[in-house]
């Protein structure tokens, strides 16, 4: 293994290990969040789902897209300068936070609005009310994202990728502390016990508080290590003359393409919250749709977000350099790594996905079996997603953000027209629907993605990487059978609480793995040796 890739095997490794931690605490959190106010029973879950909802996704589009396809191919091309881009850095830091600042007041100003625009309109107006409290403590959290993603992307064009991944893990901690004394003060709510019409100052405070909390850590303990690096900041004003156009073009682009996915959303946020049960009738509705995609986004952040996070500097650099073939080389091994990951987690949740949504939500296997099916339907399209994941970072190292909005359009539309198409189904399916919608849409945008990026780079290295997929497709279906096999004697015990569905997850999950594993030695996969000998820190054969 070569020196270069030996880092990207440490670098892939020390933020997996970053998000596999944050994304088990996100777990205990989402757990924890369950017991404290429910999942599928009432409105109160729904309400502060929605209103937590909107600072995630305003990120998604001011922070989450522009600055990440902004910020690391910029601040490589400005190393280059006499002062190694401090004065261009400076700017462009300046810029970004005075816009999220003026756009978190104005957003804040407007919970009311914002929540409207996200909630069904057949919400009640208590149940909107919650939501838009909820909303004024939630909204700030967009410029702390902001910021966290603002001081992680320079790490990252530092080659320091570690903190970045990790700094979630104290916003977990933080929001977990904030529900387990919600819990202690206020006591459970997993069946029911805090409808909308319950809700004091002391409550809403308490779970939104912290929260926001734990979002401001997130980003404030990212200081440390930038100082560490050396990095001293110092804001500039003076915005022309200086590169930023180039910039600009880029944020335009981008920021258009993740504008109509939020269009979507908002059609999908509304259709979801549609299904809110405020009965004692369970149903799947926008909590439940909340935590299916966390489970679906678990994978993805392992493998796809920090394997696509430690190539895309490196890929910047070669896309600055016109070295089209190591682009190429480098997205053809992540691509391949990241499907050895997705292809068995699609596997797993699709034969575990009940027990797991049990393990979630608590309470009762309606419960767990209504999030389940969500899961399932969600995960059909993970491989997809996380490849065009891939294809938009390999656009976006070479400062092209027009191809990827692009191909966001029809991907938009066809989500929009599944997701109301879903409005018609009866309740219990409605989300179901909604994921169904998603995979589908998945698919054909990750196939004309890589369509495009044949046609920018001559070749994609096709032929490998569709045999590395069929391969580990293989190994999948045997690693199914395997667990379906396993399950049916455990089938009860199952079923019989959190416990049980652990247990069984443990046990049936081992299993699969390891038929999983066996058969892809079997079929001569060679990106598993590629991920170990980059796992134990072994010297063999470069990825390539």
């Amino acid at each position: 293994m070569s020196g270069k890739t030996a880092s990207f095997g440490r670098s892939s490794l020390i933020m997996t290990a970053g998000t596999l931690v944050s994304r088990i605490l996100g777990f205990v959190k989402a757990i924890v969040l369950a017991a404290a106010i429910g999942s599928t029973i009432g409105g109160s879950a729904d309400a502060f789902d929605v209103a937590n909802k909107i600072p995630n996704n305003i990120y998604m589009l001011i922070a989450g897209g522009v600055l990440n396809a902004v910020l690391v191919p910029q601040i490589v091309r400005a190393s280059k300068q006499s002062d190694g881009g401090k004065n261009y850095t400076d700017r462009l830091l300046t810029l970004s936070i005075s816009g999220l600042l003026i756009v978190t007041l104005i957003l804040t100003a407007l919970s009311g609005l914002m929540v409207r625009v996200y909630a069904s309109s057949g919400w009640s107006q208590d149940q909107i009310a919650l939501a838009t409290a909820f909303a004024y403590w939630c909204i700030p959290q967009v410029f702390f994202y902001g910021l966290y993603t603002l001081l992680g992307q320079v790490l990252n064009a530092k080659g320091s990728f570690g903190p970045y991944m990790w700094a979630p893990v104290i916003n977990n901690i933080v929001s977990i502390a904030g529900l387990v004394a919600f819990i202690a003060l206020f006591g459970r709510g997993d069946q029911g016990q805090h409808p909308v019409g319950s809700w004091d100052d002391g409550k809403i405070s308490l779970i939104a508080g912290t929260a926001t909390l734990g979002v401001v850590a997130q980003a404030l303990i990212l200081i440390w290590p930038l100082m560490r690096s050396g990095f001293r900041f110092m804001p500039r004003f003076g915005f022309r003359g200086v590169g930023l156009s180039r910039a600009s073009k880029v944020a335009g682009w981008t920021f258009a393409a993740v504008l109509i996915g939020q269009i979507g959303f908002i059609v999908t946020s509304q259709v979801a919250s549609s299904a809110t049960s405020q009965s004692g009738e369970s149903s799947a509705s926008n909590a439940a749709y909340t935590l299916g995609f966390l489970v679906f986004m678990l994978p993805h952040s392992l493998a796809a977000v920090s394997i696509a996070t430690a190539l895309f500097t490196p890929m910047s650099h070669d896309a600055a350099s016109g070295d089209l073939d190591a682009v190429r080389r480098n997205f053809s091994a992540g691509l391949r790594t990241v499907a050895v990951v997705n292809v068995f987690a699609t596997a797993a949740l699709l034969v575990l996905a009940g027990q797991v949504g049990l393990i979630l939500a608590g309470g009762t296997r309606e419960q767990g079996a209504s999030i389940g099916m969500v899961i399932v339907a969600m995960v059909l399209g993970l491989v997809p997603f996380s490849a065009n994941y891939l294809i938009q970072r390999v656009f976006y190292a070479f400062e092209d953000a027009r191809t990827p909005f692009l191909v966001q359009i029809p991907v938009v539309v066809l989500t929009a027209a599944g997701v109301l198409a879903s409005a018609t189904l009866p309740k219990q399916w409605i989300v179901v629907g909604i994921g169904l919608a998603m995979s589908l849409a998945n698919t054909i945008g990750a196939v004309l993605a890589a369509g495009q990026l044949r046609r920018r780079l001559g070749s994609i290295d096709g032929d490998r990487i569709l045999s590395a997929h069929v391969k580990l497709a293989f190994a999948a279906v045997l690693s199914s059978a395997a667990g379906v096999l396993s399950l049916w004697p455990l089938a009860e015990f199952s079923w019989s609480g959190r416990a049980g569905s652990f247990v069984t997850v443990l046990i049936v999950g081992t299993v699969m793995a390891i038929v999983y594993f066996v058969f892809c030695h079997v079929f001569r996969v060679s990106e598993v040796r590629d991920v170990l000998a980059a796992v134990v820190g072994r010297r063999g054969r470069q990825v390539r």
